[in-house]
């Protein structure tokens, strides 16, 4: 294998070892967002697989002498000029440089969304931490040590018992 297709199936090879597929498939959290997961997943293996497979081919040499016996040698002499007059042309790649930066943008955008979902999840983690401390000392707890923690709600229960209003 050489040339252009040998640089494919390598820069392939490389971004599949690269790739943390267990990793992000962690940071996944809904069952929609798995399955497009799983989708993306298999949709890239299966290029991979072409790539290996179709790019990293040599085509078999062409046997002229056996053809030279059965049709004759002009013909077949012919026909070999005119094969090995062909030039495939190389592959100029126009469409990364169009997306690359479009590409780059959304990385910043996915750290930054990262980053957002770390402190919410944070803030979460505290939140949960003081429900579940609430839920065992809500048996022993007064109402003061309550609004102690949460003095909005007195100032609240306060004004309406100040101004007569009791929710009817």
């Amino acid at each position: 294998m050489s040339g252009p297709s040998k640089k494919v199936v390598d820069v392939a090879f490389k971004a599949s070892r690269t790739i943390d597929w267990d990793g992000m498939a962690k940071l996944l959290v809904s069952d929609e967002a798995r399955k497009e997961f799983a989708t993306l997943r298999r949709a890239f293996n299966e290029v991979n697989s072409q790539l290996e497979t179709k790019f990293s081919l040599e085509p078999e040499p062409i046997d002229w002498e056996y053809y030279r016996k059965g049709i004759g040698s002009r013909l077949v002499d012919m026909y070999k000029q005119e094969y090995e007059s062909i030039q495939i042309p190389k592959y100029e790649d126009k469409v990364t440089p169009e997306y690359r930066p479009k590409f780059d943008q959304l990385l910043v955008e996915l750290k930054e969304a990262e980053q957002q979902s770390l402190k919410e999840s944070e803030r979460l983690d505290k939140e949960i931490a003081e429900v579940q401390e609430l839920k065992k000392k809500i048996s022993t707890m007064t109402a003061d040590e309550y609004f102690e923690k949460h003095p909005e709600l007195k100032k609240k229960f306060d004004d309406e018992i100040r101004n007569d209003y009791w929710g009817y």
